[in-house]
């Protein structure tokens, strides 16, 4: 009886979602089976420890330093999947990892050399419950890509269809699930006497890299990922999603559509199959803002060889393992952050640390407003084209040291998929600043604002301390129109719908105290407005729009003056 239960919780523990407490139900019964595993983790740490001591005891701890990051890179790499997956999350945390060491994980690559090709085609075979050449007619005797998660094949299917096949390494959930247990048991010990800033418990940090690693691997969560984000896409002709075959796909075999495409770090070909990457760049930069500020759902490891430029113009995204959801509030706010700190503003910039959970509430923001200041202000100089996310990233691993920020996990990712795209992008074209076309995106956004959260945030922008902000609307107008789908008219036609409801009365009021604020009228700053749009506004599309206008608001009135 007792050895049926031993099995009935050793596959408990084992589950594809990821418990922390049934994991440690099973190994604290029985600690010999991680035993080995301890040992060479607490060696391997301990070499590299002492490695740094040495340092310190010899004064060489700055001709040493680029050594021992190369050093602790490779340290995970040999202990495998687990722990590439910890240096890939570790990479975007300068609030816990030395500068020097941030910059070697940032180049953590998780390829591995294949498992063996005969095992692999057994697990599909096991998966798929029939033979490989009824459901193949075509299948690369090689892997064509191996990572640390799984390898992939390229092939067809017997109906015809050209696809990608994932294939997962075996006895990988168990290998993940002694790690992280280890990891777990080492944090509930360690994590008090570590001077770390992290904001919560250390077990609440690993248990969510836990959680999204176990994510990670059930190719059916993957799959499902996959078509959530092609709906989010399903109106825009530049991206591309590949398709699921169910049919052929478990929580360990995942067959999709076969995409033919150039990685973005290639830009010979990319440039000789008479691709722009000026285009390429716009679209990667775009797509990742609409995941973030639209539809909330966002990919969260967009690396070369997740990303492909494809002949016909497209943007194809693959692998949608690790992904994430930001909430409504959080979106919002990451536009707020975004167009204070162009404008400058510090001191909401502060408070928008504090929504966020970079800071917590009751922090003294008073003396982290000129920090702030000092760091982000010297990054943006006196133009928005000089912004650096990586700079940026850089300068706030040194800040974060003298002030009580913490990077909350969620964010983790988030600064993970910009700093990757930057990347990219400026593979493609070195002088590449993702303020110039994520601003004016933002721009864009505002000024249309199709949602009563963003006309209230075009207002937050455009009054300060009760003034109308005339020179911030001329710049808001000038950074929209260099984005392509901005245009003026409809923007304008929304504005004064917007002005002459219900809902627009203060700001009617605010526009009114605008025109004649400081005793003059200001005919100058309208002035300046009309020669901007001007040339955008030709006599014959303003008289479609006020005759439209004038429709709407007579059917209105009607409508309010009939009884009910």
């Amino acid at each position: 009886m007792r050895g049926k239960e031993s099995v009935g919780e050793y596959k408990s523990a084992h589950k594809k979602q990821y418990n922390p407490e049934q994991i440690a139900r099973y190994f604290r019964y029985r600690p010999w089976l991680v035993w080995g595993r301890l040992i060479r983790i607490i060696f391997s740490f301990a070499w590299f420890i002492l490695s740094l001591q040495w340092d310190e005891w010899q004064n060489q701890v700055e001709e040493k330093k680029g050594k021992r990051a190369n050093q602790l890179r490779q340290l995970l790499t040999k202990l495998g999947p687990t722990f590439i997956k910890v240096g890939q999350a570790l990479s975007t945390r300068p609030d816990l990892i030395r500068k020097d060491f941030l910059e070697e994980l940032v180049k953590l690559q998780d390829q591995l050399p294949p498992f063996d090709n005969i095992l692999a085609y057994q697990i599909v075979e096991k998966e798929l419950k029939r033979p490989i050449d009824e459901i193949f007619c075509e299948l690369s005797p090689k892997p064509i890509a191996a990572a640390s998660l799984g390898q992939v094949y390229r092939g067809r299917l017997v109906s015809g269809e050209e696809i990608a096949l994932k294939v997962q390494r075996p006895h990988l959930l168990p290998i993940l699930t002694k790690d992280l247990y280890l990891m777990r048991w080492g944090a509930t010990w360690l994590g008090s006497w570590l001077p770390l800033n992290l904001g919560h418990d250390l077990t609440l940090i690993v248990d969510e890299f836990g959680k999204k690693l176990f994510e990670e691997i059930d190719y059916i969560n993957e799959g499902k990922n996959a078509e959530k984000f092609a709906h989010n896409f399903r109106n825009d002709p530049q991206v591309k999603v590949p398709e699921i075959y169910w049919n052929y796909s478990t929580n360990c075999v995942l067959t999709l559509e076969w995409i033919d495409g150039f990685k973005l770090t290639d830009t010979e070909n990319i440039r000789l199959t008479g691709l722009d990457p000026e285009t390429v760049i716009q679209i990667g930069v775009t797509t990742g803002l609409q995941q973030l500020l639209e539809h909330g759902f966002f990919h969260a490891d967009p690396h070369p060889g997740n990303l492909f430029a494809m002949a016909d113009g497209r943007m194809a995204y693959i692998d949608f393992g690790m992904m994430d959801q930001l909430e409504e509030f959080t979106k919002e706010t990451l536009v707020d952050a975004l167009v204070h700190l162009v404008n400058k503003d510090y001191s909401y910039l502060a408070e928008d640390f504090v929504k966020l959970g970079f800071l917590s509430p009751n922090t003294n923001i008073t003396p982290i407003i000129p920090a702030l200041e000092s760091v982000l202000g010297n990054a943006i100089d006196k133009n928005v084209g000089d912004f650096n996310f990586r700079t940026i990233t850089d300068e706030f691993s040194e800040l974060m040291y003298d002030y009580p920020f913490r990077v909350p996990a969620k964010f983790a990712l988030i600064i993970r998929s910009l700093v990757t795209q930057e990347g990219i992008a400026l593979s493609l074209n070195p002088n590449f600043k993702i303020v110039e076309v994520a601003y004016p995106y933002v721009a864009r956004r505002l000024l249309t604002g199709e949602s009563p959260a963003l006309r209230r945030r075009l207002i937050n922008v455009l009054f300060k301390d009760g003034k109308f902000q005339w020179q911030r609307l001329e710049n808001l107008i000038c950074i929209a129109r260099t984005d392509s789908q901005f245009d003026v008219l409809p923007t304008a036609k929304m504005g004064l719908e917007y002005l002459l409801s219900e809902e627009g009365k203060f700001l009617r009021r605010q526009l009114v105290l605008a025109l004649t604020e400081d005793d003059r009228l200001h005919t100058e700053e309208i002035q300046r407005l009309w020669d901007l749009v001007k040339d955008d506004l030709p006599p014959n599309r303003l008289l479609n729009v006020a005759i439209s206008l004038l429709t709407d608001f007579s059917k209105e009135s009607v409508t309010a003056m009939l009884p009910r």
